[in-house]
């Protein structure tokens, strides 16, 4: 399974766009962008729902602060606390499985406990 480390694009940022990349040691570059709903890493394509890439671009657009399930549930899937926070839950671990280098110790999408989740950005 592919992994893609994300890191904040400052430079797409500035320039007004809304994506995320990293430059390999060998040269690779992983890459979220959420104009096109793609996203790659040094071995190709990545696979996202559509979902996954409106919570991945939620949290990115919050980095280090704690966002809370209600919160998710509300601005991502636009709606108040239905059908339940465990959907976020779900979510999240689908979206550390293809994210995150070791998914079982996760250092990009941290549990925030009694809140949420909060993104790390790396580099």
């Amino acid at each position: 399974m592919a992994h893609i480390l994300i890191v904040e694009d400052e430079k797409a940022m500035a320039d007004g766009r809304r994506g995320a990349r990293r430059t390999g040691d060998r040269g690779e570059t992983d890459r979220v962008d959420f104009e096109r709903f793609t996203a790659r890493d040094g071995n190709g394509a990545v696979e996202l729902t559509h979902k996954e890439f409106e919570l991945l671009r939620y949290l990115l657009d919050n980095p280090s602060r704690p966002v809370g399930r209600n919160e998710l549930l509300d601005r991502v899937w636009g709606y108040d606390a239905l059908p339940s926070t465990r959907t976020v839950d779900n979510f999240i671990a689908r979206l550390r499985k293809r994210i995150e280098p070791d998914p079982e110790n996760p250092r990009i999408i941290l549990t925030a406990h009694g809140i949420g989740y909060k993104f790390v950005p790396q580099g």
